[in-house]
């Protein structure tokens, strides 16, 4: 494994089960803030929340490597071992499912538990690969994060009843440098199809999906649910791709019950 970038944002709450949350692209760890001040319990044993800025994005550096999702698993395992955390409940959003299974894939031992939410176990089409190198190209290029919030986010990644988000999202969107936008994108795009990775894990997974998400069709949901069927599926009506800021209750409460069957072994 590489060391961590240079500079690590981690934010952090609660005791009790560790749970790791990982970020959207191209947003950062803010976008936990409900999550970090509700998961860990009135009491603050019912678990503890921590949610990474990944490689390049918040307060964490980008570092010096090739485009790797494999790399921001790493980055987790050693950040697993700096809090000294063995097994935890990994969840990720979006992008953050991706780097959830390609750790799954790196390091199944240190699972607990697995939460996907509003992301794909398949690997990109020859298209979607075309588009992010696209993107990477022009970020690059322009030195700026215009083109996301041009596109990305007028492109369906919140639900209908979610607009009031709008201002939020952006400015999370408006924060991304440029390098680490195009880093993610050819990131994502080499990643490799994780179903078998799914298939083979033999720790509790909840899946969570919103109704609305035009990026990522809730069909993804039942594939990785035909996959691996002991998996908890919640699909969120009303939700578009971003259901932890849009929904937290109900992202909440499926969090909760993956958290109840880890502690029940």
């Amino acid at each position: 494994m590489s060391e961590l970038p240079s500079a690590v944002s981690v934010r952090e709450s609660g005791t009790g089960t560790p749970l790791v949350l990982l970020h959207a692209f191209p947003l950062n760890a803010s976008m936990w803030s409900s999550q970090l001040d509700a998961l860990p319990g009135l009491t603050g044993d019912e678990a503890r929340v921590l949610a990474p800025d990944q490689r390049g994005f918040g307060g964490t550096g980008l570092g010096a490597d090739e485009p790797s999702l494999d790399l921001v698993a790493d980055d987790l395992a050693l950040l697993l071992d700096a809090a000294g955390i063995e097994r935890a409940v990994v969840g990720g959003l979006s992008m953050g499912g991706y780097v959830a299974l390609a750790f799954a894939r790196r390091h199944p031992g240190r699972l607990s538990g697995l939460l996907l939410a509003n992301t794909r176990a398949t690997a990109d089409t020859d298209a979607a690969r075309a588009n992010r190198e696209r993107i990477a190209a022009a970020v690059t290029a322009r030195d700026s994060v215009q083109l996301l919030l041009d596109e990305q986010v007028a492109a369906g990644q919140l639900g209908p009843d979610s607009q009031h988000l709008v201002e939020r999202v952006q400015a999370m969107v408006a924060a991304a440098p440029p390098a680490a936008v195009a880093w993610a994108q050819r990131a994502m795009a080499a990643r490799p199809d994780a179903l078998d990775v799914l298939a083979a894990l033999r720790v509790p997974v909840a899946i969570v999906a919103g109704a609305q998400d035009a990026l990522v069709a809730p069909e993804e949901a039942e594939l990785m649910v035909r996959a691996r069927p002991g998996a908890e599926l919640t699909v969120l009506p009303g939700v578009g791709h971003l259901s932890a800021l849009e929904a937290p209750e109900a992202f909440d409460a499926a969090v909760r019950t993956l958290l109840a069957r880890v502690a029940a072994g």
